[in-house]
């Protein structure tokens, strides 16, 4: 089995304000191309199709733009699970006419357990869920987060395993291990978005969606796909494409490919006199995203207006002078940032009373946000 695995298209999403939804095309017909290249036999998105549960009406006509030369322009085989960006709800709407065309989009958990076959390999399908529908799946109270419900899912999906079949996964988490970048929206509460990689193991391969680099996670048998666009400054080193994954009983194999962006994000560094000097400026790629170093010190009167005069696509402004205080005087406010919400809540507590939380104390917080977050995504 060959197939293409991709996913955080995040259709609709805006880089500092700027609509992404022709750059997102652009990637789109890349990532036909290759499948038709590589004569893939299907396509895997893994997750977070949308930007936003309520997606914008142009983000939906892009979608089904793409859905339906892939699907039946193309006649690609197409294996999609929702992400933490998209409404399960929504996005499920037509999928049980879907499957008649070989277009299979599961949004529900108990949808996981029942395996798509395609040549010689089981895909289990297994979209982002929040730890409540594994405790009402499962009728088990005492499932408070990802972890616990993730070992019950995997043990399912075990015993519906063909023992002359591969067997892949399709998933939207954070893998204990991975690394985030600034575009990814947390998932985490006290942890409990959290995947440690050992349940993962008795899979073939793992196509993941969430994390938008697709070396955050550096092992044998499970890779993120990363997103197809820069989505952030901290992205703007990354290599994006998509991975060739060709699966066997005997052995698992995959290729990245790459995917040329129709407009990069790029970082440039100098005065305001040298960056508006056209010696400089016919050197630089205007048409791209642009971080700004600048090195004045002084006042610059209308300065983002003159300079977006000359670059039309300026995602910010940074100021170099005074850069060690800047530095020195962020570092806590950097690490407060990295901070899960029940930790901030943990050090303030501790700040005030000079104690730390009891374990029943950390539990009960726990549950509370992710009652919150439930709450929140049902907005």
């Amino acid at each position: 089995m060959r197939f293409l695995h991709t996913a955080d298209w995040h259709i609709g999403k805006k880089l500092h304000g700027y609509d992404l939804l022709e750059e997102q095309a652009d990637a789109f017909q890349q990532i036909i191309g290759i499948a038709k290249t590589e004569k893939v036999d299907a396509i895997v998105v893994a997750g977070d199709l949308y930007d936003r549960s309520v997606p914008s009406v142009e983000a939906i006509e892009v979608f089904n733009r793409m859905i339906v030369e892939m699907n039946l322009q193309e006649k690609f085989p197409v294996l999609a699970i929702s992400g933490n960006h998209d409404s399960s709800t929504r996005l499920e709407t037509g999928g049980p006419w879907f499957v008649q065309s070989n277009f299979h989009l599961n949004t529900r958990l108990d949808q996981a357990f029942e395996p798509v076959e395609m040549n010689d390999t089981q895909f289990f399908l297994l979209p982002y869920f929040e730890p409540i529908s594994a405790r009402l799946y499962f009728a088990n109270e005492e499932i408070r987060t990802i972890e616990q419900g993730m070992k019950l899912v995997i043990e399912e999906m075990k015993n519906r395993f063909k023992p002359d079949m591969a067997h892949v996964l399709i998933s939207h988490f954070f893998v204990a291990g991975s690394e985030k970048t600034d575009s990814e929206t947390t998932l985490m509460v006290g942890g409990l978005d959290t995947v440690p990689l050992s349940l993962l193991e008795e899979f073939d391969y793992v196509a993941l969606g969430h994390l938008h680099g697709k070396n955050a996670l550096q092992a044998p048998n499970a890779r993120y796909s990363g997103s197809p666009l820069k989505f952030s400054l901290s992205e703007m080193n990354q290599q994006k494409g998509v991975w060739i994954v060709e699966t066997s009983h005997q052995e698992t194999t995959f290729e990245f490919r790459e995917i040329t962006p129709l407009r990069d994000v790029v970082q440039i560094e100098g005065s305001f006199k040298e960056l508006i000097a056209p010696d400089f400026y016919e050197s630089i790629d205007r048409e791209a995203y642009l971080h700004i170093q600048l090195t004045d010190r002084a006042v610059i009167p209308n300065m983002m207006n003159q300079l977006r005069q000359v670059y039309p696509r300026v995602i910010g402004v940074e100021r170099l002078y005074g850069r060690e205080q800047q530095k020195q005087k962020h570092e806590p406010k950097k690490e407060i940032k990295t901070l899960v919400p029940t930790e901030l809540v943990g050090r303030f507590f501790s700040d005030v009373t000079g104690e730390t939380l009891t374990k029943k104390q950390q539990i009960w917080l726990a549950e509370n946000f992710e009652t919150i977050h439930q709450e929140e995504r049902g907005k």
